[in-house]
């Protein structure tokens, strides 16, 4: 079955700061910025710059299985929040996806929305011309392929498991390389 995002999930826009963030260290929210995600779309919350929010309304926090979505820019993925975040904002441009989870896992639809064909549907959408943006009403209207909450989750898995096939074949590939460089060099220092 097929759904558009905004039947199964809330998209807002993050937190617009109306002047430069004076970083606080006993500030009581943490903002999360582009710069806070990297490139295998996995948040590092123990960079986040901490500001002073004392008039924040609870709604603009994020929660644990929120999805921070990256509008601009080459890279139009989204990070996955996990537990123990604390307080924390998503500065805009970034946009949020809050996912029903009574239709939806949260880890499903990060891993939909940054397959590579999702990634293409989105990259066609985009506007502008020097720095692409993924609006809003995009998100709102992209389809989302939806088989039982139980396939979710076993596609999850699947997927996790092949990440981590690969990350041990290629560290298997580093130390094969190492382990050969090491052999030919003694061979090299080798008299005869």
């Amino acid at each position: 079955m097929k759904m558009t995002l905004a039947t199964i999930a809330e998209v807002r826009m993050g937190y617009s700061f109306r002047s430069r963030l004076e970083a606080d260290a006993q500030g009581d929210v943490a903002v999360i910025q582009m710069k806070d995600i990297d490139d295998a779309n996995l948040l590092h919350p123990e960079g986040l710059v901490r500001v002073q929010m004392p008039d924040l309304k609870d709604r603009h926090l994020v929660q644990a299985g929120d999805l921070l979505f990256r509008s601009r820019g080459a890279t139009n993925s989204a990070a996955l929040v996990g537990d123990g975040l604390g307080r924390a904002v998503l500065a805009a441009p970034m946009l949020l996806i809050r996912p029903q989870t009574e239709v939806v896992e949260p880890a499903y639809l990060q891993w939909f929305i940054n397959h590579p064909s999702t990634q293409a549907t989105l990259a066609g959408q985009a506007a502008g011309t020097a720095v692409k943006m993924i609006g809003k009403g995009v998100l709102h209207h992209l389809k989302v392929v939806l088989p039982p909450l139980e396939k979710q989750r076993r596609i999850v898995e699947v997927a996790q498991l092949a990440l981590r096939e690969a990350a041990l074949l290629e560290e298997l590939r580093g130390r094969r390389k190492a382990l050969l460089e090491g052999i030919l060099l003694r061979s090299a220092e080798e008299t005869r």
